[in-house]
């Protein structure tokens, strides 16, 4: 007896050949809707191109309960093609499910390449075999030839809310990994994928595109330099960078921006006298604004340097007068090294130049603070 998948399969045929036609816009067999979903991990782009079956079949009939084990058999299945050899489920409709991912991945701990996969499954009650097939333009599982498999991995089934049409999504997200899971009717089929070394893939791609058009724009060598100190890698290229950005020919400029990510390098390769020295440089710049040199002496504060904010903080009202922030900046640094009073003149100063709401409020309650003898802490 001929399976139903069997009888979809030859009515949705039938409709292909007689009523579709390369490039013509006609609405898709079976009304299994076409649908992709991508998600990033990382720099790592994974898509998955599918057609979506309903539960309610063209008639109207609602199959639910019907789906697993019956419209979709356990195990691998006889299609009626290629000699009856035995077939797993193409994890959706019509044309191929096909899986693409950018860059290596580790799907439930196991390696997959780069590249284009069909993507099929082998359901069970308990357990489900994923598998990555390497012929990505094949017609469902049809022609299917395990041969040709990239990566078989087993995984459990869950219940799921109930889903109407036939979805992928990525429900768990995470910085170098996530899970996909294919949901239809009442059941979901996750799958782990993992990113390894996603700082390291993230250098090798910026490596390789500053050697491109972007490698003829300054700001990109300062972003390169300023991801390798953040996430704490190759610190000696970080500062190669950031001394291009500074110098390198007909692009490179030194102004605060490109000065201070080399200090910054600098002090994160340990090495804080030359990075003081250039930081020095860095506000004196003529390029420096008021609001730069401010930060950098609210950076100082957060590392306990209070004295030495107090002096980048004088060193902008002297250059930039009563421009916003300079008057934040003196309360701030008065404040920190225990001159409440002359905390207290800046503080009101500030509070009636404020830019925006969020400002005034903060410095009338600094001014409040200060007025009671007690330092502010925001």
């Amino acid at each position: 007896m001929r399976t139903l998948l069997q009888i979809t399969f030859a009515i949705s045929v039938s409709a292909s050949l007689f009523a579709q036609a390369p490039g013509l816009s006609l609405p898709p067999s079976g009304n299994n809707q076409k649908a992709s979903v991508s998600q990033f991990i990382g720099p790592v782009q994974i898509t998955i191109d599918y057609s979506s079956p309903a539960v309610h079949g063209l008639n109207g009939v609602d199959r639910r309960g019907q789906i697993w084990g019956k419209l979709v058999p356990y195990g691998m299945t006889d299609l009626g093609f290629d000699g009856g050899k035995p077939s797993p489920w193409r994890g959706g409709a019509n044309e191929n499910t096909v899986f693409t991912v950018s860059d290596p991945v580790m799907i439930e701990g196991q390696a997959l390449a780069a590249g284009k996969y069909g993507l099929h499954f082998i359901p069970g009650a308990d357990e489900w075999t994923v598998i990555f097939s390497k012929d990505s333009d094949a017609w469902g599982s049809f022609f299917y030839n395990e041969s040709h498999d990239a990566l078989r991995v087993k995984v459990k089934p869950a219940k799921h809310e109930y889903r109407e049409w036939l979805t992928y999504e990525f429900p768990v997200r995470r910085p170098s990994e996530a899970t996909a899971e294919m949901q239809w009717e009442e059941l979901a089929v996750p799958w782990q994928i993992k990113v390894e070394n996603v700082d390291e893939l993230y250098y090798t791609k910026i490596q390789q595109q500053l050697t491109s058009a972007f490698g003829f724009n300054l700001p990109y060598y300062d972003a390169a330099a300023q991801f390798c100190v953040r996430q704490g890698i190759h610190l000696d290229q970080a500062l190669n960078w950031a001394d291009l950005a500074i110098s390198m020919p007909f692009i490179g400029q030194a102004n605060f921006d490109t000065l201070s990510t080399k200090a910054l390098v600098l002090s994160k390769m340990g090495r804080d006298a030359e990075a003081e020295k250039i930081m020095q440089t860095a506000i004196h710049h003529p390029s420096a604004t008021a609001v730069q040199i401010h930060q950098y002496g609210r950076q100082l504060l957060t590392a306990g340097k209070k004295q030495e904010a107090l002096e980048v903080f004088k060193l902008n009202a002297e250059r930039n007068g009563e421009a916003w922030p300079t008057n934040v900046g003196l309360a701030r640094g008065y404040m920190a090294v225990g001159d409440y009073q002359k905390a207290l003149e800046y503080a009101r100063k500030a509070a009636a130049q404020a830019p925006d709401n969020q400002n005034k409020q903060n410095l009338e309650a600094m001014v409040r603070s200060l007025e009671d003898g007690k330092p502010y802490a925001n």
